[in-house]
């Protein structure tokens, strides 16, 4: 494809935001088509209708653009509204909701946008820098955090003595695949819904790591079916 073809419009008139606002779409759509090495700040400013020093001057290293691509897609009213819904969830000891949300969430946003998931494969291997900020940023921090929850239900008698972490790798990992899986090969091997989906592995899991009936029923926050709304 030669360069001419990438660019989308002629340069319009915009205010400094919308400019790089604009830039920033247009990196993040070129970097998960062809990734990083295979993409230039020069392809960049054609698709985008300006100039390479309009792309510097906004973003002065490819560190500030990597971060910006970042910050939008971590950054997104839908992802505020996730984590207030999980922090919610549990908060109240509401295991069911805490992993079914997580888990409709990953689906659902890797079904509605794969830009990112192809930018993380892209980052992971070209061993470019975005991998590390991402895996530091967000990957470690949520891994953590879900550990962490599943410490203290253990504690707590709801669930059985098992590596938090572990535990945690276990469930992300199931629900990651499957989302992997349906964007990339559709869904011949398991055709059913997000919120099943999200359902059934959550049901997997708790079978896994649930306390004995008799132990569980006696804590007020045993598992609960939940419906997501």
């Amino acid at each position: 494809m030669g360069l001419k073809r990438l660019q989308e419009k002629p340069a319009t008139r915009m205010n400094a935001e919308e400019r790089r606002q604009q830039i920033l779409d247009v990196a993040i759509r070129l970097f998960s088509q062809k990734g990083f090495r295979g993409t230039t700040t020069k392809e960049i400013a054609l698709a985008a209708g300006v100039n390479e020093a309009i792309i510097f001057r906004h973003f002065a290293t490819k560190k500030d653009l990597y971060s910006a691509i970042l910050d939008q897609k971590a950054c997104t009213p839908n992802i505020q509204e996730f984590e207030t819904s999980v922090d919610e969830a549990m908060s109240r000891k509401d295991d069911r909701a805490v992993f079914e949300t997580i888990a409709l969430h990953i689906l659902e946003k890797h079904e509605r946008d794969d830009t990112f998931l192809r930018l993380l494969f892209y980052s992971a291997l070209e061993r470019h820098e975005l991998a590390d900020m991402f895996f530091r940023n967000q990957i470690t921090n949520r891994y953590r955090r879900l550990a962490s929850y599943i410490k203290q239900r253990i504690a707590d008698g709801a669930f059985r003595r098992v590596d938090p972490m572990t535990a945690t790798h276990a469930f992300l990992g199931v629900i990651v695949h499957h989302a992997q899986i349906n964007k990339f090969y559709g869904r011949d091997l398991l055709n059913i819904s997000n919120r099943l989906a999200a359902q059934r592995f959550t049901d997997l899991f708790f079978s896994g790591v649930l306390a004995p009936p008799s132990k569980r029923n006696r804590l007020s926050g045993r598992p609960r079916r939940t419906t997501l709304n």
